[in-house]
């Protein structure tokens, strides 16, 4: 029995060819399933866009009429320390971007003396902090 098991029939050319067939029509029932699935998904969005755009209006109509809120107020205050906060974070990646990028590709040429070489290396060493001065945070 185990001798049997073991053996495998071979498939003539003729089933090969059918099985091909048979998966290339399967394929092409998923893609087809797939591409109708897709122009569903496509609509859905664009109708939540057209929702989210009627809701914009719809806000800033109601804003225009009744004035800003102290939630509205609050929301645009906490907005605001976000931004500065987001700007403070942008100019210290900077910062240590710089100093990096130096440290690997150094702007000196090999004619100037070494005495400005030392000097430069010096400055280099230096926290970021006494260099830079950042900005603290600002706290919510």
């Amino acid at each position: 029995m185990v001798e049997k098991e073991g053996k495998k029939k071979q498939m003539t050319s003729r089933e090969i060819q059918l099985a091909l067939i048979d998966n290339f029509v399967n394929m092409q029932k998923v893609l087809t399933n797939l591409s109708v699935k897709f122009d569903v998904l496509s609509d859905n969005i664009s109708r939540l866009l057209q929702l989210f755009e009627i809701a914009a209006k719809s806000f800033v109509k109601k804003q225009e009429e009744n004035g800003f809120s102290k939630e509205d107020r609050a929301l645009v205050e906490k907005l605001d320390v976000l931004l500065d906060q987001n700007k403070t974070i942008a100019k210290g990646l900077t910062l240590v971007e710089e100093k990096i990028r130096h440290k690997i590709y150094p702007e000196e040429s090999l004619l100037k003396p070494r005495l400005n070489l030392e000097k430069q290396e010096q400055t280099n060493r230096m926290p970021v902090q006494e260099k830079t001065r950042p900005r603290p945070l600002p706290r919510i």
